[in-house]
C-alpha cells in the first residue's frame, strides 16, 4: 500500500514532536529522580528513577526560612500581579476594539510603539525609588502592569465578537459597563484564561527586578533564593547537618534539585485548569482598524 504525501509528513511530523517533547521531560524527570535521592546517589549517572528514595531533601528545603518567605512572596505577587494585570488589559482592550473609540488607530499605533521602545533599566530604577516603591511588592507589579502585547491580543478578540450581542443588550437598557461584565466577559474566557497563564508564569518565574528593587532579603522572591542557592551554594542559605537522620549522606546537588522542583511544580500544576480554553484557541490575527 502506498503512503499518501500527507501520511508521510503526519509520521515524520509526529516523530519530531516525540522526541521534542521527550527532550523537554528527559531532563524534568531527571531532576525529580535526582531531587528524591540520597545523598550518595552517583551524580555522574542520570537515573529516572531514584536509586535510593528519600523526602529527606524536601524537608530540608520547606523548612528553611528563605525558600518559605520566598514562597510566600512569590505567591503573593502572583496573585496581585495577574490580577491587576488582567484587569487592566481587559478594562484598556474593551474600548481599544470599539469602532466609534475616537482615533482608535492613533492609541493603539501608540500601544504598538511601545512594544519596541523602552525607557530602559536606569530611567526604572529612579522612577520606583523616587516613588517610594523599594522593598514593597507594588515595585514588582506596577512597572510591568500592562502588556502591549498582551493589550493588542485581547483587543483583536474583543473585535471578534458579534456587534449584534452588545446592541442586544443595549435594547434591554445595559450600559457598556454592564455589557462587558454580563455579555463581553463570559464569552471571552479563552482569551482571559489565556492571558491569565501568561501573566501568572511571567510573575511566577521573574527574578530580576527583585534583584534590583528588594534589598531587605526577606522581601526575595522564591526565584532570587533558588538563584542563590543554585549558584552560589547551599551552605549560605541552609544547615546541611541537621537533618533528622545522622546517617543520611549529605549531597549538596540533590538539594538544589529539590529546590528547583518546589520552583516548578506549583506552577506546572496550574495548566491543567487552563487547558481545556486553549482548544478554542487565542485570536492572533494582524493589527485591525
Amino acid at each position: 500500500m502506498k503512503l499518501h504525501r500527507g501520511h508521510i509528513f503526519d509520521v515524520i511530523n509526529a516523530v519530531f514532536m516525540i522526541a521534542f517533547c521527550a527532550t523537554t521531560i528527559f531532563p524534568f524527570l531527571h531532576l525529580l529522580s535526582l531531587s528524591l535521592s540520597t545523598g550518595n546517589v552517583p551524580l555522574t549517572q542520570i537515573h529516572l528513577i531514584p536509586p535510593e528514595f528519600t523526602w529527606a531533601n524536601y524537608k530540608k528545603v520547606l523548612t528553611n526560612e528563605f525558600v518559605l518567605s520566598g514562597f510566600v512572596n512569590t505567591l503573593t505577587r502572583t496573585i496581585l500581579g495577574t490580577a491587576l494585570s488582567l484587569a487592566a488589559t481587559v478594562f484598556a482592550a474593551y474600548p481599544l476594539a470599539k469602532r466609534y473609540f475616537p482615533h482608535r488607530s492613533f492609541w493603539t499605533a501608540f500601544i504598538v510603539f511601545t512594544m519596541f521602545f523602552s525607557g530602559g533599566l536606569i530611567p526604572n530604577y529612579l522612577l520606583v525609588k523616587n516613588l517610594g516603591l523599594m522593598n514593597s511588592v507594588w515595585a514588582l507589579v506596577l512597572p510591568g502592569l500592562v502588556s502591549a502585547f498582551s493589550l493588542v491580543i485581547a483587543r483583536n478578540f474583543f473585535m471578534a465578537i458579534p456587534e449584534s450581542l452588545e446592541e442586544s443588550g443595549k435594547i434591554d437598557g445595559a450600559n457598556d459597563i454592564v455589557i462587558l461584565f454580563r455579555i463581553v466577559i463570559p464569552i471571552s474566557m479563552p482569551i482571559i484564561a489565556t492571558l491569565s497563564l501568561w501573566m501568572a508564569v511571567g510573575h511566577w518565574n521573574a527574578w530580576f527586578d527583585s534583584l534590583i528593587y528588594m534589598t531587605d532579603a526577606n522581601n526575595q522572591v522564591l526565584q532570587v533564593v533558588m538563584r542563590r542557592i543554585v549558584l552560589l551554594g547551599t551552605k549560605d542559605m541552609m544547615d546541611l547537618n541537621s537533618f533528622d537522620d545522622p546517617n543520611l549522606v549529605v549531597n549538596p546537588e540533590t538539594i538544589k534539585a529539590a529546590t528547583l522542583m518546589v520552583t516548578i511544580i506549583p506552577i506546572v500544576m496550574f495548566y491543567p485548569f487552563l487547558q481545556k480554553y486553549f482548544v478554542k484557541g487565542v485570536l492572533v490575527g494582524s493589527l485591525k482598524g
